[in-house]
């Protein structure tokens, strides 16, 4: 079976944007080919900095002849209905259409069309130059005279050659040619920039790869990375370190060099004065190297750090090492000024003096000047959410009132709350935003703060993803909570809601924050009063927002009136003059229940997904999140963990069945509208299984609910379980629909107690099973 090479090579593509270009590359020409009628066997991409490739092995030389039949109108339709089924088929009359007899139907028009195989060189010389035109770069240009032409060809870097050769392995593959832009394709490459510039001859992908790395390029992305850590560890470890590696740093290193060769640097050993954090951050940001510390250590580093060369240079790299030592030590200048900034009083005391008193901030700590200076400068959060400083407030409200609940002190959760946006102020987190948390802590600690108000000011962004780890100090969940809550609610208050794929301020994170902090700490924490909390400590943000749904909807609608030209254009003055429609207290208070509502089916949302990809059943969540009168996410998840160790039982197994019979039956009967009595009867019953089944539902329901108030929902579902044999009897003895009506009204009744007993854990009707 033939093979296909393609490399696109080009000057030097952003590193970043490599690993999806080859991706995309692989995607949209195979895909190309498998609708063109060809298969193949495997397809690999590599990349570069200077090229993509493709390797593409068992490609179908040919594709397929093509039969169908297409089947047309009756031979007697109107000739409108003839002419649409010949413009669909392809064909010039209806004399080169066939006409095949039905006995039911009559006789009807269909066409034979037979579409010959294509060469897969011609499919492919069809296939690239489209994919080249229509490639999706984030960002691409033009170039040369060419350039001013009208529909010139853009990538992302200017193009410099094509190799596109087709063959098998037994024969001399042959160039597949075509021309985009005057480019033709070839089977000539070139090697790395200085090392080896001259014309490279290829064949397949084999040959190509080998001549290759004789022309000192690595093909292979995943190669040059391994090539770069390994050297770079052997490095370090030769000079008495350790790398301080880091995943993301060699992506991006392994996409700018086509031969990497690993030198190591050095700078003064003074810097080491500046935090880890700010050292690694400087020299990965600027200059692309990987730090090291000493071997053995954890927290401190060296000042030694690794670099990754494009070339082996005569000297052996020394001078390479040296003008990058040069350039890490002017940017390690920058961040020990920066640093030691933060740390000296401002210049603007005076002014900052009713900040520091709403706030009771000690304007002798560094610290306690910049989170005056942050509400100095009314610095926006959000046009309708208030300022840096009233969100801060609102914090610390919130933090306050949840610090008891989480086992905090709340003076503690109130002094982290106050200091935990301050570093935004700072220099260092001005130059590196990533760092904001990490150097609040610090300066924290400078400045004597207990070391939990410290932990608070950094931990109180996390978790930040999946993988992050959560926050266990008291201190820090309560001020987590609480900045997680503000951020949700307001923006709910405001109508800015997460849609589809679209999640500007990060809400889905938060609310996945909110429900890992609470499980993970085992905190008892109904979301409704927390809700409603929030939305207390933030009197101004209902003020902006109070009647943002209802603005929203009418904007929507006499916009839709207006561009349906409904209405005229002097709506738009009416519209202009939504913002002043007041609301009363009811409605205030129906759009705080509104907002807690909306907000409380979005994190039940999230926590489905958490459960769900933890394992749990999605239907034990549905039953278990139908008794809507809970909102307590952790006694939430222990519910959906008992009713799924039950269901593993026979027992748990035979009630599920019997439970839905019972309900089957109700349901049915209340549709027909039977009588069901108010209650169960005991002078009804005439069989003994009616006596043990509703002996055993007392004695259950009991017990279960003495579990439940003990918040034991493993034991709960035991006492339940213990219905099973009862209710297998039950159904197996008696008949629900005797001729007695009151009977039947009873034994119905008993049936209505199975499912509120039931009920009492979850509802069983959404169970699968």
């Amino acid at each position: 079976m033939p093979d296909l090479l393609l490399e696109l090579r080009s000057e030097e593509i952003p590193a970043r944007m490599q690993r999806k270009a080859a991706g995309d590359l692989k995607k949209m020409l195979t895909d190309g080919l498998v609708e063109a009628g060809l298969t193949y066997e495997a397809a690999r991409e590599y990349w570069t900095p200077r090229r993509l490739t493709l390797d593409i092995r068992g490609l179908t030389a040919r594709s397929k002849d093509v039969h169908e039949e297409i089947k047309g109108p009756s031979t007697k339709a109107p000739e409108q209905a003839i002419q649409g089924f010949l413009r669909k088929a392809g064909l010039a009359s209806v004399a080169d259409a066939h006409v095949h007899a039905d006995p039911k139907k009559g006789d009807f028009y269909v066409a034979h069309i037979s579409k010959p195989g294509r060469a897969a060189e011609e499919v492919i010389a069809e296939l690239v130059p489209a994919i080249i035109r229509g490639f999706p770069w984030p960002k691409s240009m033009r170039w040369g005279p060419a350039s001013a032409k009208p529909g010139a060809l853009r990538w992302v870097r200017p193009l410099q050659s094509i190799v596109c050769t087709f063959g098998p392995e037994t024969e001399e593959p042959v160039v597949v040619d075509f021309e985009i832009d005057g480019i033709r394709s070839g089977n000539v490459t070139y090697g790395h920039r200085f090392h080896a510039p001259g014309a490279i001859t290829v064949k397949r992908f084999d040959d190509y790869a080998a001549k290759l790395e004789a022309a000192k390029v690595v093909i292979d992305a995943e190669r040059r990375k391994e090539i770069i850590l390994a050297d770079a560890r052997n490095l370090a470890f030769a000079n008495g370190l350790d790398l301080v590696e880091d995943e993301g740093l060699l992506e991006e290193v392994s996409g700018l060099v086509e031969w990497p060769v690993v030198l190591i640097g050095e700078f003064e050993q003074a810097f080491l004065a500046i935090p880890p954090e700010v050292i690694r951050l400087t020299i990965r940001a600027n200059q692309k190297c990987f730090v090291t510390r000493p071997q053995g250590e954890v927290e401190n580093l060296s000042n030694r750090f690794t670099l990754t060369a494009n070339i082996e240079a005569k000297d052996g790299g020394a001078e390479i090492a040296h003008g990058n030592g040069k350039v890490v030590r002017a940017r390690l200048s920058d961040a020990l000024y920066f640093w030691n900034t933060d740390q000296g009083d401002l210049p603007d005391l005076g002014a900052l003096e009713s900040s520091a008193a709403k706030f009771s901030l000690d304007l002798s700590k560094p610290l306690d000047q910049r989170m005056a200076r942050l509400d100095h400068l009314d610095v926006t959060f959000h046009a309708k959410l208030g300022t840096q400083g009233e969100r801060v407030e609102r914090i610390r409200k919130l933090a306050s009132e949840l610090a008891p609940v989480v086992g905090a002190n709340p003076t503690l959760a109130e002094r982290a709350a106050v200091l935990a946006k301050a570093d935004l102020q700072t220099e260092v987190v001005g130059e590196f935003p990533e760092l904001q948390g990490v150097m609040g802590r610090k300066y924290a600690l400078l400045q004597g703060e207990n070391s939990s108000v410290a932990a608070a000011i950094e931990e109180h962004y996390k978790p930040q993803g999946p993988s992050d780890r959560v926050p266990t100090d008291p201190v820090s969940v309560s001020v987590a909570l609480a900045d997680k809550l503000d951020t949700l609610v307001g923006f709910w208050a405001i109508d800015e809601k997460p849609t589809g794929s679209k999640d500007p301020y990060a809400l889905r994170r938060a609310a996945l924050g909110v429900i890992r902090i609470i499980l993970e700490n085992r905190i008892r924490l109904p979301l409704d009063n927390w809700l409603r909390a929030a939305l207390r400590s933030a009197e101004h943000v209902e003020i902006t927002g109070k009647s943002a749904f209802l603005r929203n909807a009418i904007r929507r609608f006499l916009g839709t009136l207006i561009s349906e030209e409904r209405l005229d254009g002097a709506v738009e003055d009416v519209v202009s003059k939504i913002d002043q429609i007041a609301m009363d207290d009811d409605e205030l208070d129906s759009l705080k229940n509104f907002v807690s509502e909306q907000f409380r089916e979005f994190a039940g949302d999230r926590l489905k997904v958490m459960l769900k990809d933890s394992g749990a059943r999605y239907d034990l969540i549905d039953a278990v999140f139908a008794l809507r009168e809970n909102d307590d996410l952790y006694e939430i998840t222990n519910r959906v963990e008992a009713l799924g160790k039950l269901l593993e039982t026979e027992d748990g197994k035979n009630l599920l069945a019997g439970t839905k019979r019972a309900a089957n039956i109700l349901a049915a009967e209340e549709k027909k509208g039977t009588a069901v009595a108010a209650a169960v009867d005991p002078a009804l019953f005439r069989e003994e299984a009616e006596k043990k089944l509703f002996g055993a539902i007392g004695q259950a329901e009991a017990q279960a609910g003495e579990a439940i108030g003990r918040e034991d929902f493993s034991g709960a579902m035991v006492a339940l379980s213990t219905l099973r044999e009862p209710v297998d009897t039950f159904f197996d003895k008696v008949l629900v629909n005797d001729e007695d009506a009151a009977v039947r009204a009873n034994r119905l009744a008993l049936l209505s107690r199975i499912r509120t007993a039931t009920d009492r854990v979850a509802d069983f009707s959404k169970i699968a099973g």
